[in-house]
């Protein structure tokens, strides 16, 4: 299965501690790119995340951004003896050097007790909701990224057709081009022949004509024989269409190579083949054809790079 490198997805988990959210954005890349941004409180978490991320994808650069809100207590807020015993002490040696420090108020007291038993969070408890919440994004994210490969797929098979249309007509047309490029040599013959004596081709043996008539179209056909590289042709295409079908690899396997990789070297040989074309080009016909090649071969290309 194809599957695009851009897309998006994201995932909310919820409990009676708090809710966790994940947002996670994917573009083309060469190689597996990640970027983690997460609270310093959940710092933890990065290495899930990363391992989430690299049993899913091959390719790509990812934004992964989690947020978090922890649920207000609800049980009452006390203050410890030992705490307020402690912190009478500290009141008391302060005012030995500054006797005009003043107490802390009561209501403050319990509110930096509130926010420090908020910060004490359990590992456990977000690790589970981490790990909902990525599941749900990983999987909205494959699930898109698998619809937009096979959009670029259908792009790509459409181009590797047209591709097959020209390569036919050039095959098609080549014993034309020989028997037309053979009569030029008649032609050319026979008007050198008479610019010398008006009756000078009428003094050659048919052996003789036969004879460099067929030098000339054997040296015209060496020149001109691009059998080979319209073989060739014919050959990255049937592999660009199997690869598009039915891939080589799948998100989670990743001992089989990269799909896209594999179609951007086929592009690679496909771009060699109608550059050797056009330069054995016999006609317009086929020079016309070599260059629509490189335009198509360059599309196919463009859209591989989007290709996991």
């Amino acid at each position: 299965m194809i599957h695009s490198m851009t897309a998006f997805g994201s995932g909310v988990a919820k409990n009676i501690h708090g809710n966790l959210k994940i947002e996670c954005r994917t573009v083309n890349s060469r190689f597996l790119d990640i970027h983690i941004r997460l609270p310093d409180d959940l710092r933890f978490l990065e290495g899930r995340l990363r391992e989430q991320i690299t049993s899913r994808m091959l390719r790509g650069k990812v934004d992964l951004r989690l947020s978090h809100e922890q649920a207000e207590a609800t049980q009452a807020v006390t203050l410890p003896q030992s705490y307020l015993t402690h912190l009478a002490g500290q009141l008391g040696a302060a005012r030995e050097i500054m006797p005009d420090v003043r107490a802390p108020e009561l209501l403050a007291l319990l509110d930096h007790a509130a926010g420090h038993q908020k910060r004490d969070l359990d590992t456990e408890v977000w690790v589970a909701l981490c790990d909902e919440a990525c599941t749900q994004a990983m999987q909205q994210l494959l699930d898109a990224r698998q619809r937009e490969g096979r959009r670029l797929a259908a792009t790509m098979l459409e181009a590797a057709g047209s591709m097959t249309e020209m390569v036919d007509a050039v095959e098609k047309d080549m014993p034309t081009i020989l028997a037309a490029h053979q009569q030029k040599i008649v032609d050319r013959l026979q008007e050198s022949l008479s610019a010398v004596s008006p009756d000078g081709f009428s003094q050659i043996s048919g052996s003789e004509l036969s004879a460099r008539l067929a030098q000339e179209a054997s040296l015209f056909a060496m020149r001109s024989d691009v059998a080979e590289e319209l073989t060739r042709l014919r050959s990255h295409i049937a592999e660009l269409a199997h690869l598009l079908k039915t891939g080589n690899t799948k998100p989670s396997g990743r001992g089989k190579g990269s799909t896209g990789k594999r179609l951007d070297f086929l592009c690679q040989e496909m771009n060699r083949e109608a550059n050797t074309l056009g330069s054995k080009a016999a006609g317009l016909a086929v020079t016309n054809a070599a260059i629509d090649l490189k335009l198509l071969v360059e599309q196919l290309r463009e859209q591989a790079q989007n290709i996991e």
